[in-house]
């Protein structure tokens, strides 16, 4: 077997890494208004969907362990975003909630797909081929969560 397949540039982990670094690194200063980190974010969009989740359901749906979650979602309480309460029926559940400042937010964060969008863009790439690429990734994703 040819060495070349352990080349950098032949592997298909290293695109995706850097492609998500690069993404997460356009977003930082449109979040830096709401206060929050890019998986912050991806909390409050879940929050922002459909209010009042378990943590196991964040977790599935985020690709993230309880603890990683946790102290994540431990930081958004402190920021008053959320509020964390253990389940009526189930006390080994967590549910996480927004608070008023967490629906507040949902107002200031509705300019940031626009703002990444044409920060990503910057006349070089075409609307239809980030659309074609998350399709692409979203079956990759879909196909692999086992």
């Amino acid at each position: 077997m040819n060495d070349d397949v352990l080349k950098l540039e032949n592997q298909i982990c290293f695109p995706l890494y850097a492609a998500s670094r690069l993404i997460t690194k356009h977003y930082q200063p449109l979040l830096e208004e709401l206060e929050v980190t890019y998986p912050q974010y991806l909390v409050l969009l879940l929050l922002w969907e459909k209010d009042r989740q378990k943590v196991t359901e964040l977790g599935e749906c985020l690709l993230l362990e309880s603890s990683t979650l946790t102290p994540l979602l431990k930081r958004l309480e402190q920021k008053g975003f959320i509020h964390r309460a253990r389940s009526q029926k189930d006390e080994r559940q967590v549910i996480i909630s927004l608070t008023d400042s967490g629906k507040l937010a949902k107002q200031a964060a509705l300019p940031i797909p626009e703002k990444l969008l044409q920060s990503v863009q910057q006349g070089h790439m075409k609307p239809e081929d980030l659309t074609m690429l998350k399709s692409i990734l979203d079956t990759f994703i879909r196909l692999n969560r086992g």
